[in-house]
This record gives C-alpha cells, structure tokens and sequence, in this order.
C-alpha cells in the first residue's frame, strides 16, 4: 500500500491540516461522538433473529453498555482518520474491542483473578448474575467479537485482505502471546515479582497489546503503509505502558468516585506497581517520558493529519479516572 497522499506538497507546511484542526470539535466532544457511536454499532452487530438465552444476553449487556473511557474504540476511530479513512468501515472493529475488553474486565473481576465486587461504580458482573453466567458472558463477549470485525468487510466493503490481518492481530494480541499472557504473569507475579523489567512485561501484555492492537486495526481499514503502521505500533506501545502506569499511580491516590472503584487494591492484594518500585514522583515522570516518546512516534509517522492522537496521548497522560 502506498501512503495516504494529502494533496499537500512534502516541501510546504501543512497549513490546511492546522487551520482543519483548530476549527473541529474539542476533545471530549470528539471522545463522546465515538462513544455514542460505538454503542448504537453494538445493537447492530447483534442480528435480531438470533435465538440467545435471556440471562446470557441480559449479563452481556450489563456490562458492555456500563460505559466506560472506550479508550479502545476511541483508538481505531483515530487512527483510521489519521490515515484519512472511512470511520464508518471501522465501527464493527471499534465494538469488537470493546467486546474484548470487556470480557477481559468481567473475567479479570472473578474471585478467582482480582476478586473485585464493583467495576464502572456498579457491582461486577459475577455480583449480579453469578460466576457461571459472567464466565460465559465474557466467552460470548469475546467470540462475537471475531464475527463483529469481519463486517468491516461485509457491510463496510474493507479489503479481506487487511480485515485478514485485523483478525489474526487480534488472535495474537488478545491470546496466549498477548493480553492472557500478561494476565497469566499477572497472577504468577503475585507470588513474588522482583524487578521492573517483569512488570513492565505484565503492563505491556495485559494492558498494552490491546491498544496497539486497536490502532493497528484502525489504520489497516483506513489503507495504511507500513510505515505508518510501524508509527502506529510505536505509538501503541508507549500510551499503552504510560496508561498503566498512570493506573498504578491513580490506585495510590486516585479519587474512588472518579475511577467507580475502590483505591488501593494493588497494596491490599500485595501487587507490586511501578510506584512500589521506583516511587510515586519518578513514576509520574516516567508517563510523561512515555508520553513524548509516543508523541515523538506520530510526528513521524507521515500520517495525513495526526494532530488527534496528540491530543488523546495528553489527554491519557493527564487523566484522573
């Protein structure tokens, strides 16, 4: 694939991009506009005629319809716009992460993992309908998810070849490799972590792998090249990291009525965080480093106006739920 071509000379400033930039919605209208989207795509994606047990679907949508950053989402949408395609192509992949994270959240909630009895300032979902139907609430969240990305194809028109990749990606990144990796090294560090460097593993897995995964996504629906797909991965991996050490540290002294959770569950079950690690100041530092490093990798990333996910690493770096 050949780079999105702007229209603007490469020797010339891109004084259209700036002057379109300063004139669209601000940022939490922008973030708001997604989540709506997503939502209203969620009902989509769940053909009528479908014959699913009342109780299964119900605990589906307890937790799908929460709420929630949708930072996932949010993601795919900017970064197909910033190669300059279609948003509309990339809802079915935007609700499909969501579908993954969430399943991530209502098995990650089980007493068997964190044992924790609210999520999105609502009781978690094993609260409400009991650990059976939450386990296969999260197992239905997580298959519908693959037949959600391939309407990227059937409805949208995507290439089947990027909608290809967009699966195999989420294979990967969702599976042993990727996000249940991490939590398995997760639940095995809570023997006993001793350095940074496996922990920084866990954050990266855990947390990280989905948010590359979601940029990944948005710029293959919207035609990315390779190197704009190198500059999406890189800016993936930093926010990714900077998100979860910004959640370490909103644990220690984050606003229970902001985060719909209660502080302090990483000291209550002895979890070891950056801040236990290298301290609370030096680990504010570090999500700014990993913030400009994200940055720095968009700027070069030849992205027909990249200017979004600028404001939505600062907006994550500065965030207080």
């Amino acid at each position: 694939m050949t780079p999105f071509n702007n229209g603007l000379p490469e020797n010339e400033p891109a004084e259209a991009q700036r002057a379109e930039s300063a004139n669209r919605e601000p940022l939490n209208e922008y973030i708001a506009g997604v989540s709506d989207l997503v939502t209203g795509e969620f009902r989509a994606l769940f053909p009528p005629h479908w014959e699913v047990p009342a109780k299964l679907a119900e605990a589906m949508n307890y937790s799908l319809l929460a709420g929630g950053k949708r930072l996932r989402p949010l993601l795919v949408i900017a970064a197909c716009e910033a190669i300059g395609g279609n948003r509309e192509a990339a809802l079915p992949v935007a609700a499909a992460i969501e579908m993954v994270h969430t399943y991530s959240l209502i098995h990650d909630d089980l007493p068997a993992m964190d044992d924790d009895d609210y999520r999105r300032g609502r009781l978690t979902n094993h609260k409400v309908y009991g650990e059976a139907v939450a386990i296969l609430a999260g197992d239905a969240l997580l298959t519908h998810a693959f037949y959600s990305v391939v309407q990227a194809s059937r409805r949208h028109g995507a290439p089947a070849e990027s909608v290809l990749s967009i699966v195999e990606d989420l294979a990967e990144m969702a599976g042993p490799r990727g996000m249940v990796g991490g939590q398995a090294a997760d639940m095995e560090g809570e023997q006993g972590l001793t350095d940074l460097e496996s922990l920084r593993y866990i954050h990266l897995h855990k947390t990280g792998d989905l948010i590359v995964f979601s940029l990944l996504a948005g710029g293959r629906i919207g035609g990315a090249s390779e190197e704009q797909l190198d500059a999406l991965r890189r800016f993936g991996v930093s926010i990714g990291l900077a998100f979860q050490v910004q959640d370490d540290i909103l644990d220690l002294v984050g606003d229970e009525s902001k985060l719909g959770k209660k502080t302090g569950s990483d000291v209550k079950q002895q979890k070891v965080t950056y801040p236990y690690f290298i301290g609370l100041e030096a680990s504010r530092r570090e999500v700014e480093r990993l913030t400009e490093e994200a940055k720095t990798a968009v700027r070069a990333g030849g992205f027909a106006d990249g200017s979004r996910l600028l404001e939505i690493a600062d907006y994550l770096m500065s965030r207080d739920h």
